[in-house]
Order: C-alpha cells, then structure tokens, then sequence
C-alpha cells in the first residue's frame, strides 16, 4: 500500500497496516524469547493464559490460547524465568503488538519469587505466621482504620461495602502509597499510627491486584513485623483471589479482595435486624406461654373449694380429726383392754393399788388446787375488787405509801386502770 503526503488514515485502518507489516515478517513469525512471568492471569472459562514477559529494561505483552495451554507440564505463575516460542502480532484495537505464545518451557524462579520465599521462610521459622497468635475480628467494630491509597478504587469498594452493610461504624483512612517508592514507609506508617492512637477495633490494610513488582511493597519485612506487633486485628485484603503477600501471611485474617475485608470486617445489619427479630419473637412466645400457663393455674386455684368455701374445709379436717382421735381411742382402750387380760390376780391387785393411790393424788391435788386459786388475788379481784400498785409496780397496803399526784395503777378483772392521787385520807380522819 502506498500513501501520499495528503493521505489521511483512520486509526484502525494505521493499525491495520502495521498489523499485515508485522505478520508478513516471517522472522516475526516464528521467535523465541527468554524473561520473567508477570502479571499472569488463567482465563478460567476460556481456558486461555494471559501474562507479560520482562527483563530488565522492557516487557512484551503475552497471550497463550487453550489448545498450546493443554501441552503444559507445569503451572506457570507470576515470577517464573520461561523460555517461550511463538509468533508476533498486532492488536488494532489497542494498537500494541502481542506475541501469541504456542510453547512454553520453564527457565527458572525470577529474583523476586526467590526473596519472596527466602522472607516468607525466615519470618514463617519465627513464628509470625502462627494461627495461634491471630486476633479474632470483632463483631460490631465502632471505627475500621483502613491503610490503601486515596485516589484508589479500593477505598471506594470498602466504603460502599461498609455503608451498605453496616453503616453506622466510622471509617477512618490512612492514605499511602501502595506501590513504588515510599509504598514500604507509608505503609509502616500506617500500622504504626492505628497501634499507637487505638482509635480503631479493625484495620485493613491493602490495594486492588497487580504484579509481584506492583505489589511488592506488601512483601516487606519490615512491614510484616509492624503487622505482627499491632495491637488491633488486622486484615489483608491485597490484589485478588490468585495473589498473595507476606501482609497476607501475618495478618489476623486474610480476604481475596478490598471488596472482600469490608464483608469481614462489618457484620450485616439486615441479618442484625433479622437476629432480633427472631430473638423478640422467641421471647413474645416464651411470655405468651407462660401467662397462659399462669391463667390456667390461677383460675384452677381460684376453682378450688378451699378458696371458695374456707369454713368448709375446715369443717371437713375438723370431721377428719375427730375420727382420728376416736379411731386412736378405740385402738388404745383395745390395746389396754388385752394387756389387762393377760395381768395375773397379782398383777391386778397391784393395778388396783396404783389406781386408788392415783386417784387419792388426783383428788388432793384438786382441793390443793382450789385453795391455791382461791388465795389468788386476781381471784378477789375477778369478785369485784381491784389491786392498786404504786408507779414502781409495787402493790399499796397503806397511805404511807401513796404521795400526793403520784401515778398509780388499778388491776381490775377486765384490765387497768391508771389514776392520779389527789388526796389521801388516813382511817380516822375518814
């Protein structure tokens, strides 16, 4: 195709032309290449892999379809040193060159997969990745501390999670760098600051998903111990599903996405509602039973012949007793009646002789008795006389022994009467 100074092209048609420039190349069509996998992903429903191979000074944008993925003898991942064959082409719509990839062989672990595990070791050997020192999440946090880049969509998918699911807890942002230069220090900065002020119950820590260069920062040691001695649980919500850290390792719990650590962090109020909604009927039915309970029971009780009828009962125990005690009489006098059958002529006179001298007592101690009552005073008094006892409860014989507007009390047979002396008279001046 020939082009003139004044001819004027559509991009798609540019990109057309370099694409038929390239694919005519028949160098192009068939080269082999050596770097270092990076940011891979595995097109599960398609089957196809997509991924960048890069040395150090360029990269070059890879696509290996299903039917060449099926002859793989191993999994690639982010990081692997490969050897790859295949064919370079032109993608219009984006106006890049890919290199379709149909061969794929390993060529080693790249330089940062090696320190990624040679740390993960060494701080796994230390202990910091031991369950048994994770701190559980609280249920209902008040303030979530959140460490990730302002201007990032991570901030944003955290705040609509939280705002729909539990919008009355405060998110407070930490903004730092998430990648490159001073990523690692704002980071720190970051944990450092929620483990000193303890204005949070939750942090989480993270950023969307990228390269193990682009996330390289979250691999830091020096980060992991500021993780580990935080005292406020901490979630790891960096990149996606397929990415790991060692933020991920020592945090107290782990989630695949931003997104994913505010579903973890915040209970859902709609479930809340719901939980208390349960808890109140439960409770409605609870009380309704046991009034019901109550209602029976009291108007069982309200039924009962005692309640109505008091005097009758008694009646009734009054009956019973009675029949007792002549059931115990009967059963005495018997029980009497046979021991006196089997006493001996002796042995009844000797009854005989307890029996008189019993009742020669019995009747003494009736005549001893009534005289006794008889020289009761309060048995004069129950005659019609009265006793007079002077303010000290001694009794008055005499005048002498009565002052003027002394108190003085009257025992009469029904009760007392208390009088005031106002004149006091001896007999011969009567």
């Amino acid at each position: 195709m020939n082009f003139s100074d004044n001819t004027v092209l559509s991009v798609k048609a540019l990109n057309d032309f370099v694409k038929r420039i390239v694919e005519s190349n028949s160098y192009l069509s068939s080269v082999n290449i050596r770097g270092e996998i990076s940011n891979f992903t595995n097109h599960y429903k398609s089957g196809h892999l997509y991924f960048s191979l890069k040395d150090e000074e360029a990269q070059v944008r890879c696509v290996m379809f299903s039917s060449n993925v099926s002859k793989l003898t191993f999994t690639p991942k982010d990081g692997m040193k490969v050897n790859a064959h295949g064919r370079v082409s032109m993608f219009v719509r984006d106006g890049q060159f890919i290199f379709y990839v149909d061969k794929l062989d390993a060529d080693g672990i790249g330089d940062l997969y090696l320190k990624f595990e040679e740390i993960k070791k060494k701080l796994s050997n230390e202990g910091l990745f031991d369950s048994s020192r994770k701190k559980s999440i609280p249920r209902y946090p008040r303030r979530i501390g959140v460490i990730t880049s302002e201007t990032g969509a991570a901030i944003q998918d955290i705040k609509n999670v939280i705002s729909r699911r539990y919008p009355i807890a405060q998110i407070i942002l930490y903004p730092s760098l998430v990648q490159g230069k001073g990523a690692e220090q704002d980071l720190c900065g970051g944990i450092e600051y929620f483990s000193r002020n303890g204005n949070t119950d939750t942090v989480i820590i993270g950023r969307g998903g990228g390269s193990i260069e682009d996330l390289w920062s979250f691999n830091s040691e020096k980060l992991a111990r500021a993780i580990y001695a935080c005292p406020v649980p901490v979630i790891s919500a960096v990149g996606h599903e397929t990415d790991f850290t060692i933020c991920d390792f020592v945090s107290d719990l782990r989630a695949p996405t931003p997104s994913a650590a505010a579903e973890l962090a915040v209970p859902d109020v709609n479930d809340i509602k719901r939980q208390l909604g349960n808890v109140v009927k439960k409770m409605s039915n609870t009380l309704t039973l046991r009034v019901s309970d109550s209602r029976l029971k009291i108007e069982k009780l309200s039924n009962n012949r005692a309640l109505q009828s008091p005097l009758n009962l008694v009646e009734d125990k009054r009956l019973y007793l009675d029949r007792v005690n002549d059931k115990m009489c009967t059963n005495m006098h018997r029980v009497i009646d046979g021991k006196m059958r089997l006493l001996s002529d002796s042995e009844n006179s000797l009854y005989n002789d307890i029996r008189y001298i019993y009742e020669k007592f019995r009747t003494e101690y009736i005549r001893l008795t009534a005289k006794l009552d008889a020289l009761n005073p309060m048995s004069v008094i129950s005659r019609g006389y009265s006793a007079v006892f002077d303010g000290g409860g001694s009794l008055v014989k005499s005048v002498n022994d009565v002052n003027i507007g002394e108190k003085l009390k009257l025992n009469v047979s029904d009760g007392v009467i208390v009088a005031e002396a106002i004149e006091i008279k001896e007999k011969d001046n009567v």
